[in-house]
């Protein structure tokens, strides 16, 4: 980050300096409302927005909470401590914490030298500007956007530990400089900006932790072993890299996901496939051999009972 921005973001809050003046406790009407426990966007984001930020309040334990929101936390300096659904979390400088809308946090008091940023973020922003950015399907995105609505039970946080990954820093600091400022047509900056960021985050699901006892943990594993090898990536192959048993994690994939594994590899081929035809000249052939398939005939026959039509008409706009 630079260090005129950081310099910025340091600065002490008036909300910050009574706490150091002697105020113990949050200034609970900053946030939500007195008898609940919820913090509440429309008290953080102004009228008509749907993205904010603003610099995580230092010297003072946050109680335990929920939002009604999607929060990304971005670590610009030093360290914070996190309990999120009774799991310890420790986000250091240049990670990102993202919470869904039915975790509940608690947060220990920051330093002086540990600066995070907050995006408050409601739902339909980030999904456009995912959306916007999606020209292909992908299972484990929206598998992992299912995890920050909530639409997956067991999932708390998604915690990604990319302060080495220059084009994710370079993409926050864009996002925070871009909505402090209040540049022209920022929304549509911002929707972009965070479709790339999301886009960058998928390559690095090898630097992803998640809840210990959530069930996507192992979803995303798969998933993310899909997108990387769907051309010829083998269940056995899979099962010795997460040391299950292969009769075991079969029957898992197929109970938590409502398929099997080769229910997901073919989609996911499938959809890799019309992406190609969509974007490139290359020949059907090419595509299903490049996709995995080596017989042409039963590419032509999934591919046509998955998208209604050969893919030759969907080639031309049959879509």
């Amino acid at each position: 980050m630079t260090e005129a921005l950081l310099n910025e973001l340091k600065k002490i809050t008036p909300e910050e300096l009574k706490i150091l003046e002697g105020h113990k406790e949050i200034e609970k009407t900053i946030y939500m409302s007195p008898e609940t426990d919820v913090i509440d966007a429309q008290k953080l984001l102004e009228a008509g927005k749907m993205i904010q930020v603003r610099t995580h309040t230092r010297f003072v334990h946050f109680p335990k909470h929920t939002h009604n929101f999607i929060e990304v936390i971005y670590m610009c300096s030093g360290s914070t401590k996190h309990v999120v659904n009774g799991e310890d979390v420790i986000l250091k400088e240049g990670e990102l914490l993202f919470l869904n809308q039915k975790a509940t946090q608690e947060i220990y008091p920051a330093g002086e030298n540990d600066i995070a940023v907050n995006f408050i973020i409601l739902p339909e922003f980030f999904e456009y500007g995912l959306n916007m950015m999606a020209q292909e399907e992908n299972l484990l995105r929206d598998f992992v956007i299912g995890c920050l609505r909530g639409d997956n039970e067991e999932s708390g946080y998604l915690h990604f530990k990319v302060a080495d990954i220059l084009p994710v820093q370079n993409l926050v600091e864009n996002l925070i400089w871009t909505i402090r400022n209040k540049q022209a047509n920022n929304r549509s900056i911002n929707q972009v900006t965070m479709g790339l960021l999301f886009l960058q985050l998928m390559n690095y699901m090898d630097r992803l932790e998640t809840d210990t006892k959530g069930e996507q943990k192992l979803i995303i594993s798969v998933l993310s072993y899909i997108e990387t090898h769907y051309r010829d990536g083998e269940l056995t192959e899979l099962a010795e890299l997460l040391h299950y048993d292969f009769y075991w994690l079969s029957k898992e994939i197929k109970k938590r996901t409502g398929k099997t594994y080769t229910d997901l590899l073919q989609a996911k081929r499938l959809a890799q496939a019309a992406y190609l035809l969509n974007t490139t000249s290359k020949s059907v052939m090419e595509i299903a051999m490049e996709v995995g398939y080596d017989n042409i005939s039963y590419f032509h026959r999934i591919f046509q009972k998955r998208y209604g039509m050969t893919p030759r008409k969907y080639r031309v706009g049959g879509k």
